[in-house]
């Protein structure tokens, strides 16, 4: 159980990082370093990595280690086409009280004041995070965060056009009033789009491998 709980704590340490900018597409996870700072030995650092690698969000090069897997055209129609269907069936599986609905609102404020690429990311993905938060399938959520985990390079690299936001502002407003409307089936119709709209924007930027 110990090694269970160090494991996870150095995944997310390591999911931390990759939110914040640190690590970057390509670049080697140095599990000396990360041992060294986390002050645990190299084995439950590889057994996080290990998860991470099955959930394609990094991956295994001889002779270099664990990177941050380098994206392509046809992975990101995967990983956006499943998160979208994920998340529709998790927004029609869900109930909000008023409560959950104020925290919708707060988090589109933070959306919308965010000042740079990264925390305008970072508060979107946590927007939707609150917005399949209430759906009570504990593993469908758990591979959600790790579709996000991977979709963060996608946006972090790509998502540099002001004009989409403006959309995504919309799309969230929407999403927000169909709920308060008892709703939720517009609301998860809405959230599908809402993730098509981002895919088409990302694939018309990425060549075909």
């Amino acid at each position: 159980m110990k090694k269970q709980i160090i494991r996870d704590l150095v995944r997310e340490h390591l999911l931390t990082k990759m939110r914040e900018g640190e690590l970057e597409i390509g670049k080697t996870i140095n599990l000396a370093a990360v041992a060294r700072e986390l002050q645990v030995s190299v084995t439950p650092i590889r057994e996080a990595l290990s998860q991470l690698q099955q959930a394609q969000i990094i991956k295994a090069v001889p002779n270099r280690g664990f990177v941050i897997a380098r994206l392509n055209r046809e992975e990101a129609k995967d990983l956006y086409e499943l998160v979208a269907n994920l998340e529709e069936m998790a927004l029609e599986n869900s109930v909000f009280n008023e409560k959950d609905i104020q925290l919708l609102k707060q988090q589109q404020r933070t959306f919308e004041a965010a000042l740079d690429p990264l925390s305008r990311i970072n508060a979107d993905f946590e927007f939707h995070r609150r917005l399949t938060g209430n759906y009570p399938n504990h593993l469908t959520r758990n591979i959600l965060n790790d579709l996000r985990a991977r979709i963060f390079f996608y946006e972090k690299a790509l998502m540099s056009d002001e004009s989409y936001y403006v959309k995504a502002d919309n799309q969230h407003q929407a999403i927000i009033s169909a709920i308060e409307e008892n709703n939720v089936p517009t609301a998860a119709l809405l959230l599908k789009m809402n993730w098509m709209l981002i895919l088409n924007y990302i694939q018309k930027r990425l060549l075909p491998s």
